[in-house]
C-alpha cells in the first residue's frame, strides 16, 4: 500500500471515527507498518492525530489479524 493510498484511507476512518472504524484504521497502520516501518506510522498517527481519537501512541507496532 502506498503511503497516499494509506492517508486517503485513513482520512476516512477519522471521519466517521467510530468502533468499527478503530478497527479498519488499525489495519490500515498494520499495512503502513510492514511496508514502510514503524517512522511511517508514527507520521500518519500524529498527521491525523489518531492518539486523540483512537487512543493509538507513537511507538505502537501494529499488526494485522
Amino acid at each position: 500500500m502506498t503511503l497516499d493510498k494509506a492517508r486517503e484511507l485513513l482520512a476516512k476512518q477519522v471521519q466517521v471515527a467510530g468502533g468499527y472504524t478503530r478497527n479498519g484504521a488499525k489495519l490500515i497502520l498494520a499495512e503502513v507498518y510492514k511496508e514502510h516501518g514503524q517512522q511511517a506510522v508514527d507520521r500518519l498517527i500524529e498527521e491525523f492525530d489518531l492518539e486523540s481519537l483512537f487512543g493509538f501512541k507513537p511507538g505502537t507496532r501494529f499488526r494485522g489479524f
